[in-house]
């Protein structure tokens, strides 16, 4: 296989993988890196510190300057803006750019801007016209301005998982083996519901700790732990929880008191989309450690990978 370029493009680059196309009035600068079978639409210009991988499309009017990092199978929409200094002056260069990283499989919409040093994760979906102020969590859908999360694709990189909710009634056992039932008793005197420490809940707790008055725009979790079990029960409110294994990613909407969700050693969790009156309880099989967190998602992954 060979490089395409087309009669009105200019390829600098020496770097090039064996399948790729540069299309009319597209600029490849010497030092960039391209590799196998990527497709630089027209009007796309290229500095010489750009690193992009194995299939990957960039469409028409699109600038990547120095310090922008596209991993392999990456998308990036029309007129999609990369910035690379915090504080640009003119004729003002700093000492180095800030690197820019999209993740595998991640996908950017038309229009969209990044802001300098920011990391979208792994198939992260970033909508048409989006502002990316903060990184992007792998599997993410983001959207507006500021970029906020909107939910997670699904194992197959799919927008728009499929949230799914807690029990119909509170005293049917849950099919799914996440779900945790707790016992509720409701009388003309409210409601209330109990469990027992050793007995209901899949470890004893050792530590436990309560989230609230989360803006409904700010994500918590996004980490792992390598030994320590969670259960998370919602006493108010609502919140959406996601937890990844490394092999599936599932999405739930937890809304009742009675029923908790559990996070075995080595998931990886989120919960977003929080309802203003939301109370998060949560039970902790370990006390808290530093070094017990995961808190890459690419680490995370390759821990998972390394013990089978």
């Amino acid at each position: 296989m060979t490089v395409h370029v087309h009669p009105q493009g200019i390829c600098e680059a020496t770097d090039v993988g064996d399948g790729s196309r540069i299309w009319a009035f597209a600029h490849v600068l010497p030092g960039a890196r391209i590799g196998r079978d990527a497709n630089i639409c027209d009007h796309v210009f290229i500095e010489n510190d750009v690193v992009i991988g194995d299939r990957v499309t960039v469409k028409s009017g699109v600038q990547l300057w120095d310090g922008i990092r596209l991993a392999d199978d990456v998308f990036v929409g029309p007129n999609v803006t990369f910035t690379n200094d915090p504080f640009p002056r003119s004729k003002q260069h700093p000492d180095a750019y800030a690197v820019t990283r999209v993740g595998e499989g991640a996908s950017i919409g038309g229009g969209a801007v990044v802001l300098p040093g920011r990391t979208i994760g792994r198939r992260a979906m970033v909508g048409a016209g989006a502002v990316v102020t903060k990184d992007v969590p792998a599997g993410a859908i983001v959207l507006g301005n500021p970029a906020r999360i909107v939910g997670y694709v699904d194992d197959e990189g799919r927008p728009g998982a499929v949230a799914t909710r807690t029990l119909a009634r509170a005293d049917a056992a849950p099919s799914d083996p996440r779900l945790v039932p707790l016992r509720r008793a409701d009388d003309l005197r409210g409601s209330l519901v109990a469990l027992e420490l050793a007995q209901d809940l899949p470890f004893v707790p050792a530590r436990f700790f309560t989230v609230f008055q989360v803006p409904s725009r700010d994500v918590r979790g996004q980490h792992a732990h390598r030994r320590c079990e969670q259960v998370l029960v919602c006493l108010a409110g609502s919140v959406t929880c996601t937890v990844d294994d490394g092999a599936r990613r599932q999405t739930y909407v937890l809304d009742r008191p009675d029923v908790g969700l559990y996070l075995p050693a080595m998931t990886w969790g989120a919960q977003y989309d929080y309802s203003p009156d939301a109370v998060l309880a949560v039970f902790a099989s370990l006390p808290y450690d530093a070094d017990d967190y995961i808190r890459d998602y690419e680490v995370f992954l390759a821990e998972v990978g390394a013990a089978g």
